[in-house]
């Protein structure tokens, strides 16, 4: 594959990374926003463990398939990207040649 390519795969591949590891920081910071928002309301007792216990699992696999997904993408990239760009660069052709 032409350095050039491999070059676009590569940017394309770490733009994706850093917007799926940003998705993850945001969505953790909003389960911890909520939780400590409503932890007064709701007291303790049953009702305030189950609220941890799933906004922990949330967390946990939601996670976990943020880093299953880049580990696939990492996996396959050269025909995930390579795809996307040969696409894009098929689109950019025929809107110039209109």
């Amino acid at each position: 594959m032409p350095e050039e390519m491999q070059a676009r795969i590569a940017a394309m591949f770490r733009g994706d990374k850093i917007f799926a590891l940003g998705f993850v920081a945001v969505l953790w910071v909003v389960v911890l926003f909520v939780y400590f928002s409503v932890r007064d309301t709701i007291g303790g007792g049953t009702i305030a463990n189950v609220l941890i216990v799933a906004g922990a699992l949330v967390l946990l696999f939601n996670t976990a398939a943020i880093f299953a997904m880049i580990r696939q993408y990492a996996a396959e990239r050269d025909f995930i990207y390579g795809l996307d760009i040969r696409h894009l660069d098929e689109m950019k052709r025929a809107k110039r040649d209109r």
